[in-house]
């Protein structure tokens, strides 16, 4: 795969996968759009191993506390903020590991890789996204989540196995839906998303082992380091901008996009 490819998927990832418009519906939409050879399995992996690291990095204080309270968790013992955390991460990814096995084992993942799906999830889910923003509360903080809001949150982040539903986006329109503030929501996000492409990354490995040469092997440690830089610049803006910016300038990207991609679709 040639650099000029490369560099434009791990762009697309580390741009997309922590913004809240869908890495997952822009990844499919550059070979169907640009005519380009899909990137395959093994690029896949590589560019979401390179944003894991981003968010683990940018949330090392978050992970890190996760990490000494999940031997606690693992005995049953939820009486630390760490042991607390790592449970209701991992419950908050049950959800999306259960839908992942039954659209895999169904094969109706590969009826959703349209342009037509893209563009209806990527308006509709907008459009959500935006009600959730302008009419939900925000009285609760990160370190407010509970048991029960973990179980929604993870249900609504099964649905982004849809393309073009985006995993950030559909969270953090439950934890705005939820009444928690638009940093914290986004907080909770990211948080999220560590276990989820642990498991999404499993899931493909297999695949990955099968198909890995030392061609593969080169091109995805390539895409995985500039998809990790691409990650780490978005997580910095976007929190940045959290601060004064609503999620509105992303709704109208959704929109604006999902309605050039209907258009294509039935034209």
């Amino acid at each position: 795969m040639n650099l000029l490819h490369l560099f434009l998927l791990a762009l697309i990832q580390g741009i997309t996968e922590f913004l809240p418009i869908s890495s997952s519906g822009h990844l499919i939409l550059l070979p169907n759009l640009t005519g380009a050879e899909d990137q395959g399995q093994v690029i896949d992996v590589a560019v979401h191993v390179g944003t894991l690291g981003a968010v683990i990095l940018y949330f090392w204080s978050d992970v890190k506390t996760a990490l000494i309270g999940t031997p606690r968790m693992l005995t049953g013992r939820l009486d630390t903020v760490g042991a607390k955390l790592a449970f209701l991460l991992l419950i908050s990814t049950i959800p999306v590991i259960l839908f992942g096995l039954f659209l895999e084992i169904t094969g109706l993942y590969d009826h959703l890789r349209s342009i037509t799906v893209i563009g209806w999830t990527m308006l509709i889910f907008g459009l959500i996204l935006y009600w959730a923003d302008q009419s939900g509360a925000e009285d609760k903080r990160s370190d407010d989540w509970t048991t029960r809001d973990a179980i929604i949150m993870g249900l609504w982040q099964a649905i982004a196995l849809i393309p073009g539903t985006s995993r950030s986006g559909i969270t953090i329109t439950a934890g705005r839906f939820l009444g928690y503030d638009r940093e914290s929501a986004a907080r909770l996000s990211m948080l999220m998303s560590i276990p989820t492409i642990i498991a999404s990354g499993v899931f493909a490995g297999a695949e990955v082992i099968a198909e890995a040469d030392a061609e593969a092997a080169r091109d995805g440690a390539i895409a995985a380091g500039l998809s990790f830089l691409a990650a780490l610049a978005a997580l910095a803006l976007m929190f940045k901008l959290l601060k004064s910016v609503s999620f509105t300038p992303y709704v109208i990207y959704r929109v604006a996009l999902g309605l050039v991609l209907l258009w294509i679709a039935y034209t």
